[in-house]
């Protein structure tokens, strides 16, 4: 599929949906709104996935499926919430699914949000997360991966840089779903479309200002300006035509796969951000999470070999 982005309307799929769905879902109003919400958000994992809230080193959510074979395979995985909002329930129900459907242990990470705590409070997190899951003697320390989606995904992006240059703690894979990458798409021209949904360049730059604070606009903090992604684990990146993060991720999939690093990448015609989150039942969302649970399956195997 040409790289080029794609000018075709929204899937119909999703275009009921699409009409009812803001632009715009990050701000100094709608953020601390969206924080409040999501802690009266009743959700729960599937029959035969039991969750654990751990309280060191972070604050996570661990999937063990019944029946789990040990030495295991694990993920940490980052939700979204562009580093302003968002927290680890919200993804209880494809991260119990996919653990069950897997066969592997999750650790859904509940790291600390900008801007009362920018950069690199999250990613120390997630540091910590990964540390503790690699110390779990359930778990195979060649096959663990790090995801997430959104803001998650370029944490997990920014993880494996860190855990690379640190050569403390191994990952096997890279999940990176519509990963948000790059603060210059906050600014750069052309970018920003009338079909794009949930996250625009006005949520873009909210996202990256409140996370950065005072920080320089460097990696790790911001993956897409790294300048070697050589060494880096095998990825997998998956974004919508429709959305602001299209541009960039197909870039940094380019230039992983340019620096030895392979990686499969999948680009879902007709789609916004978080689709497959806000329209989880239709066939489309179906197909993409069974694309990454299946890109992820590969991985993990492909670790043993």
């Amino acid at each position: 599929m040409s790289h080029d982005r794609l000018v075709s309307d929204i899937h119909p799929d999703l275009a009921r949906i699409a009409r009812f769905l803001p632009r715009n879902m990050a701000g100094p109003i709608v953020s601390p709104l969206m924080r409040g919400l999501r802690h009266l958000a009743r959700m729960s994992a599937p029959a035969g996935v039991t969750v654990t809230a751990v309280s060191s080193p972070v604050p996570m959510r661990v999937y063990r499926p019944d029946g789990l074979a040990t030495p295991c395979a694990a993920l940490v995985w980052m939700h979204g919430g562009g580093m302003v909002a968002g927290n680890a329930r919200q993804d209880e129900a494809s991260m119990g699914a996919a653990a069950k459907d897997l066969g592997i242990l999750i650790a859904s990470v509940d790291y600390r949000l900008a801007p009362k705590h920018p950069y690199p409070a999250a990613l120390d997190d997630c540091y910590a997360a990964l540390s503790w899951l690699h110390q779990q003697p359930e778990v195979d320390p060649t096959r663990v991966a790090v995801g997430g989606a959104s803001a998650g995904g370029g944490l997990a992006a920014s993880l494996a840089q860190v855990a690379h240059d640190r050569g403390e703690l191994a990952i096997a894979f890279q999940l990176l779903v519509y990963p948000m990458l790059d603060d210059r798409s906050a600014t750069r021209p052309g970018v920003d479309c009338t079909n794009h949904r949930l996250w625009s360049q006005k949520s873009n730059a909210y996202g990256w200002r409140c996370y950065l604070g005072t920080s320089p606009a460097a990696a790790p903090a911001v993956p897409a300006r790294r300048a070697d992604l050589s060494g880096l684990p095998p990825a997998w990146i998956g974004v919508g035509s429709h959305d602001l993060f299209h541009d960039e991720d197909i870039e940094y999939a380019d230039r992983l796969r340019a620096a030895g690093v392979p990686c499969q990448v999948e680009v879902v015609d007709g789609a916004f951000h978080g689709f497959d989150a806000v329209a989880a039942t239709t066939p489309i969302a179906k197909a993409f999470t069974e694309g990454w649970r299946s890109a992820l399956r590969d991985g993990l195997a492909a670790a043993t070999t």
